[in-house]
């Protein structure tokens, strides 16, 4: 007997090593929900499909791994859009499927139509619909490898007919995944230009993001040799902020120590990794920019050294011909202030206020920071809870933290911190859920 299309795809999961499904049953999602069931994939119900987004994405980020979240047609799928496109812009590895009414139907301004191939468009690396079968077993092997190669959230929409339609040909979905990740080195007239330019200055300022993820060491060597000040974005907190003899902490608006000063009083200042979108908080004179994607660069304040490359692989290839820098007093007095500033701004509202009325919710941060166990997971809503977690979460290289840094949306904390758990179940997982998000989506 033959497969249907949603039984190939359900098992072409299942060999791609898909553990879970975030979603919510609707008529035209039954078919895929019905070949799940006999699977030894989990369905994990929620009760408001955008959760299923949140949830899959902070899976998909603490396991490298793909996952998926499915959702019934019309206003069903819709609901997904705040997950996925906060997905997407954190690079998660999450494919979406979005099922539709019947094929037969579309373009009749049927009961529960939209057009989730146009709607998916903007928060999605792939996103395509299937019209048959044999065409759905080709793009559902472009949507996970889009995803997989990091492109992404991947998006297929399929009429509730069309999975149940037969299917026969295996040779896509048969496929090899490609997972791997290329390193990419710079151009060598860039990066001698970047080399140059830090010769030539007489103080160089650090400035990091998520990009710095794999490039820790690096950036540490590059900062001893030329004694240059490491402030950060909160993407890059979590992986720069430990054990660094050269921190003076985040700029922008959740910022805080000697960053801002730091990154406008150095001669050069050099962006490794971070795609910051504050050009308020920024330089416009004498900045360099390392980044992977070459469309990154620029986008915020004026570069005078671009690099297209990866940080690791960047500082490696001009370490060698960068001269060590012995005045490094540049350094100490940005680690003066931060000090300074971390004892009268920070450290302000955690110390001698246990006993206020009301308690100061940056006490509460800092209880849970001295609490929480050394791998622990943190997410974060949008809004105060990002001050906290910017501010008191301490990081050691084993923690995590997750929250909506670039689409800003609300209630994003509690789903993601659900999504962690199921894919982490050994480990505690820490939401800071503000009263606005937490309520949103209360019940899941």
């Amino acid at each position: 007997m033959a497969r249907n299309y949603a039984e190939q795809l359900v098992d072409t999961l299942e060999k791609q090593g898909v553990e879970r499904i975030y979603g919510l049953v609707g008529d035209s999602l039954n078919p895929i929900v019905d070949a799940v069931r006999r699977s030894s994939i989990e369905w994990i119900h929620v009760r408001n499909e955008e959760a299923a987004a949140f949830a899959a994405e902070a899976d998909s980020l603490t396991t490298g791994k793909l996952a998926v979240c499915a959702a019934s047609c019309g206003p069903g799928n819709t609901h997904l859009i705040q997950g996925l496109y906060d997905a997407h812009r954190n690079g998660a590895k999450v494919l979406a499927l979005a099922s539709h009414i019947p094929s037969r139907q579309i373009g009749s301004k049927f009961f529960q139509e939209t057009h989730p191939e146009a709607i998916f468009q903007e928060c999605s690396g792939y996103c395509e619909m299937v019209n048959s079968a044999e065409q759905g077993g080709v793009v559902l092997h472009h949507a996970i490898q889009s995803s997989m190669a990091g492109n992404g959230v991947s998006v297929l929409v399929i009429p509730g007919d069309v999975s149940m339609q037969d299917a026969e040909d295996d040779s896509f979905v048969e496929s090899k995944i490609s997972t791997g990740r290329p390193v990419v080195f710079p151009d060598p007239a860039e990066a001698a230009a970047l080399t140059q330019a830090i010769n030539e200055a007489k103080s160089v300022t650090l400035f990091v993001g998520a990009g710095v993820k794999d490039a820790r060491e690096q950036v540490l060597k590059l900062a001893e040799k030329i004694k240059a000040p490491i402030g950060h974005a909160l993407g890059g907190k979590m992986y720069i902020q430990y054990e660094n003899p050269f921190d003076v902490g985040m700029n922008g608006l959740l910022g805080y120590g000697a960053a801002h000063e730091a990154t406008h009083e150095a001669d050069l200042l050099i962006l490794l990794g971070t795609d910051f979108p504050y050009n308020d908080f920024l330089p416009d004179a004498n900045v360099a920019q390392v980044d992977i994607n070459g469309s990154h660069i620029g986008r915020r304040t004026k570069i005078s050294y671009p690099v297209t490359g990866d940080v690791a692989a960047t500082i490696e290839n001009i370490l060698p011909h960068v001269d060590e820098k012995k005045d490094r007093s540049f350094l100490d007095k940005m680690l003066k202030k931060h000090y300074g500033k971390l004892e009268h701004v920070v450290e302000a509202y955690t110390s001698n206020v246990d006993k206020h009325t009301p308690i100061h919710p940056e006490y509460v941060a800092d209880l849970i920071d001295k609490n929480a166990d050394e791998d622990a997971i943190f997410t974060v809503d949008t809004g105060m809870c990002n001050v906290w977690g910017a501010r008191y979460i301490t990081a050691n290289g084993k923690r995590e933290q997750i929250g909506s840094f670039r689409h800003g949306t609300m209630a994003n904390a509690l789903p993601q911190a659900l999504g962690a758990q199921a894919a982490n179940p050994g480990r505690q997982v820490i939401t800071f859920s503000g009263d606005g998000g937490l309520s949103m989506l209360m019940g899941e």
